[in-house]
């Protein structure tokens, strides 16, 4: 089994914790500023890397060298060139998480109510998810951020047993607190920070939503469609 994971999500935030990270989604977006660690240490080609190719290069290098890597990225923006290496797909395990739209739709409104109808990301979640199944031949995995947080030990279980990680419940539970990696978007993470493990938040905890709001209906309308073809595909639990 490929010990190299990508996850793909759309943009609401799900609570981080469930698997340790190599390089997570803030790194990955700006690569020639990355500072890659393992649990370690720093990795020593972190000044080297100027480009997405070189991601990609150095993430592969790793995983081959024996190294354990999970990359992690969210679908409000195009990511090519980065998805145009055909590498991403058939070298790493792919792996995709959704959230129900009416829910994170209202959470990224409520911290990016500017955001056009594409920064939603679930219509670019499925074409990804598309490109992998055409370029591998095979249905990616799919994980049901609502399942995750609803059940995160049977949820985190199905997903190790199919990727042939160990389950470790310890990584289920955390300390409070911010995460250096996390300066530059330090609002996304603002109840991330103050958790200690998975929990969930209904649309209807946000001022606005789908149901107030004829702007968001119309987007959750849109984006309703792809994540029920993804949705057929989630890993049951």
């Amino acid at each position: 089994m490929n010990h190299a994971v990508v996850a793909s999500c759309e943009p609401a935030r799900v609570a981080p914790g469930a698997f340790p990270l190599f390089c997570d989604h803030e790194r990955a977006r700006n690569a020639h500023q990355q500072h890659f660690q393992t649990r370690q240490r720093i990795h020593p080609c972190r000044q080297q890397i100027r480009g997405q190719q070189q991601l990609i290069d150095v993430l592969l290098e790793v995983n081959a060298g024996g190294r354990r890597v999970f990359a992690k990225d969210t679908s409000d923006y195009e990511h090519a060139p980065l998805t145009d290496d055909e590498r991403l797909f058939t070298h790493v395990t792919n792996t995709f998480m959704i959230r129900e739209p009416r829910g994170a739709i209202a959470s990224h409104y409520a911290k990016n109510p500017d955001a056009t109808l594409d920064e939603y990301g679930f219509e670019r979640l499925n074409g990804i998810f598309e490109t992998v199944r055409t370029a591998t031949g095979e249905t990616p995995l799919v994980i049901d951020g609502d399942d995750l947080v609803a059940r995160p030990e049977s949820t985190v279980r199905a997903y190790c047993e199919r990727v042939g990680l160990e389950f470790m419940p310890e990584a289920l539970n955390w300390s409070p607190g911010h995460q250096s990696t996390w300066q530059r978007t330090a609002r996304w993470h603002a109840e991330v920070a103050e958790s200690s493990g998975l929990a969930s938040k209904p649309a209807a905890a946000h001022h606005e939503s789908p149901d107030t709001n004829d702007h968001l209906r119309r987007v959750a309308a849109h984006h309703q469609p792809f994540y029920d073809r993804l949705a057929q595909h989630r890993i049951a639990v």
